[in-house]
């Protein structure tokens, strides 16, 4: 069997905010063995860019521009073709650290880009289950051959040319500190997303305002699986539901402000 490598040809690029409290976990996920690690801070005010900097990573200063712009300015500031992003809450696992040396052990990968799977934890669970990781995009993936959206709401990769693979190595997603976080989070995003829909001229009907909660609901405990973590899985799928709800809510505002001229 090959030696895995020690160092891979790989850059690692994590945009960030005032995360001192999470960001450790995630570069420490890394460090031993991506080429370079990156962090685009938008002006942290906590402790993140100096705990960034003690775990070996570069830290630059990019002003917030949205998801997308931030993430495509991180891009460009990678040398290696290969990259690979992750948030400032998600850390990888062991699991996958050892899939990823053993894909590049093999030689150049045979696809241009890969997705992980995501796995949701939140803070009042030990441990997450598997069968809950229903998000799997691109994250690792080759510049020449695929790069983020610049999308101020939407941060996702296009895959321009080549094949597109899939890892079974777990991303975990700790994305919430509380549920407060999680209402405030779900307050600023759906804000967002409100503005995107009311600028695309969609405006919800009453029986999507009744409907998509419940389907949300729905979704998020039986077709995400959430069923397998008991209580925590309502907890988690009423959030969920509460999300979608929030955002159809405020784009009707939206409209209705329009027309009364506000």
């Amino acid at each position: 069997m090959s030696k895995l490598p020690v160092r891979l040809p790989i850059s690692v690029f994590v945009i960030a905010r005032n995360e001192a409290d999470r960001i450790g976990l995630t570069l420490v996920s890394v460090k031993d063995w991506a080429d370079e690690v990156i962090v685009v801070d938008s002006g942290s005010q906590d402790g993140t860019v100096a705990l960034s900097e003690s775990l070996g990573a570069r830290v630059v200063f990019n002003e917030w521009r949205g998801y997308g712009p931030q993430k495509v300015f991180a891009e460009s500031l990678c040398r290696n073709d290969w990259v690979l992003n992750l948030d400032a809450d998600e850390e990888v696992s062991p699991e996958l650290a050892v899939e990823i040396q053993t894909l590049f052990a093999q030689g150049v990968p045979s696809h241009a880009a890969y997705t992980l799977p995501i796995l949701p934890l939140y803070p009042f669970q030990d441990t997450g289950h598997r069968w809950t990781a229903y998000h799997h995009p691109v994250r690792l993936y080759r510049r020449s051959h695929a790069g983020f959206k610049d999308s101020t709401v939407h941060d996702s990769v296009v895959v321009r040319e080549g094949g597109v693979g899939h890892l079974k190595g777990m991303v975990i997603h700790r994305s919430f500190r509380s549920l407060t976080h999680h209402v405030d989070k779900a307050n600023e995003v759906s804000s967002l997303r409100a503005k995107d829909l009311f600028d695309k001229g969609r405006n919800p009907s009453a029986l999507s305002l009744l409907l998509v909660p419940l389907f949300a609901f729905f979704k998020s405990y039986v077709l995400r699986r959430e069923f397998v973590n008991g209580l925590d899985g309502i907890v988690v799928s009423h959030m969920y539901a509460f999300q979608r709800f929030i955002r159809l809510a405020k784009t009707r505002e939206l409209h209705r402000l329009a027309r009364k001229g506000r």
